[in-house]
């Protein structure tokens, strides 16, 4: 049994100022970690955005004691807090206990493999239908994939196909997501919700409301629209229909707090997914060569390991969070009431006993990998928290990559790699990932 302290005391971390733990954290957060634990080992403390200690860990086995532990002690709601302003007090993010077991369940019918197949045709159709508009020379990818990303969050999540609202909610969710996105918004973000959190004044949290009224507006417009039509086979519709075992349905604030986390959880990381994906296989032309021929074949074995191979090496979402309303024993811890507790996805998907050669880009590892610690890949989380709509994204990433395969030829146009920019929470190329691109059709 491992020693443990008698007081709850938190594990050693870097001494400088929080200020300054800060600065590094939005400006380089890939070198701020790998920094900490150099220094520190798997489990640290840093101090992000104030005094609020903040535990990253990067052991496996001590990331499943996180991920699998006691769902009252360590909430994943509370730990997700920051997010409030942007997807709602109802979103299956800022859920904890009964009440998130109670929509998850209600939510899942939505994301069954069996649906998901469905979307197909429709994400090869978005693909195919920006692809065709490109010409030969350099594209900037990521917003290119931002763009097909939210026509297919549009169409097959919220539902809505008629071009002149698919057009406007296109327009009003880009203009929501482009304004909260600057690193500086995420401090102010960050440092409101701590102050709400400590009961003071919620008035800072205001222009991020106001960010998102616009959306909730039209997505009233639509659900009042869709209440009691004939039920289609979109997201929307399903969670329309959705009913408890009492036979309660969701209510407005729920549907709609939902479809932003969709949007927010599901269209901005996958289409930075595709982005890492295009940038690391213009750079590793054997591994390009293979993912041009299985697209043209009907394949999809190299192509899924393309992606997750990518998810691996650049996770959109460096760390989750979880809140301690308790003392908690974490290997050789006793970590403290009220603080939060951060798995580190980064760190993990670069251990070298997990990943050999960790900071090369090797599909092949996820041909057979069979035996491997699950959690060693955590791109979605893990436990009762992973996301619900992982298998949407992992399939709706092989067959928009697919596709643009099929279409373009796709070659580097700069030697250097990018670099990992924030925007938000999220890492992204730091040049947008600009590729050249010539027609193959």
């Amino acid at each position: 049994m491992p020693t443990v302290t008698a007081r709850p005391v938190l594990p050693p971390g870097p001494t400088v100022a929080p200020v300054r733990q800060s600065l590094a954290w939005i400006a380089r957060p890939m070198a701020f970690m790998e920094r900490c634990r150099a220094a520190h080992g798997d489990v640290f403390t840093a101090r992000i955005f104030g005094d609020q200690p903040l535990v990253f860990v990067a052991d496996p086995g001590l990331v499943r004691d996180v991920l699998t532990g006691d769902p009252d002690v360590l909430r994943a709601g509370e730990g997700n807090a920051i997010l409030r302003p942007v997807v709602g007090s109802r979103s299956l993010l800022l859920l904890d206990g009964a009440d998130h077991l109670a929509q998850r369940r209600m939510m899942l019918p939505a994301f069954h493999g069996d649906r998901i197949d469905a979307y197909v045709g429709l994400m090869r159709t978005a693909t195919a239908r920006e692809v065709d508009g490109w010409h030969d020379g350099p594209v900037a990818a990521w917003p290119r994939m931002q763009a097909i990303t939210l026509e297919i969050v549009v169409a097959a999540v919220f539902g809505v196909t008629e071009p002149t609202r698919a057009a406007r909610l296109r327009d009003v969710l880009a203009r929501m997501l482009d304004d909260l996105a600057a690193p500086t918004k995420l401090v102010r973000l960050a440092l409101a919700t701590r102050g709400a959190r400590r009961g003071e004044s919620d008035a800072a949290l205001e222009p991020f409301r106001r960010a998102t009224r616009g959306v909730h507006a039209l997505l009233q417009e639509e659900l009042d629209r869709r209440r009691g039509a004939d039920g289609g086979q979109d997201v929307l519709s399903l969670l329309l229909a959705a009913r408890d075992e009492t036979g309660r349905g969701l209510t407005d604030e729920e549907v709609r707090d939902q479809l932003i986390t969709l949007l927010v959880a599901g269209h901005e990381t996958t289409a930075t997914t595709l982005a890492w994906a295009l940038e690391r296989l213009v750079r590793h032309p054997a591994a390009l060569h293979r993912a041009v021929q299985e697209a043209d074949d009907g394949g999809h074995a190299w192509l899924d390991a393309v992606v997750r191979e990518t998810l691996r090496l650049r996770p959109v979402l460096p760390i989750v969070v979880r809140h301690t309303t308790a003392p908690v024993r974490l290997g050789d811890h006793l970590l403290p009431a009220g603080i939060d507790v951060a798995p580190c996805i980064h760190l993990l998907h670069r251990r070298p006993d997990a990943w050999p050669d960790p900071h090369a880009f090797r599909p092949e590892r996820f041909l057979d990998d069979g035996g491997r610690d699950a959690y060693t890949w955590l791109p979605f989380g893990g436990g009762v928290r992973r996301c619900l709509g992982a298998s949407f994204a992992l399939v709706e990433a092989r067959v928009v990559l697919a596709e643009l395969l099929r279409r373009v030829t796709v070659h580097a146009v700069r030697e250097r790699p990018e670099r990992v920019a924030r925007r938000a929470i999220t890492l992204t190329p730091s040049r947008s990932a600009t590729i050249g691109v010539t027609r193959r059709i």
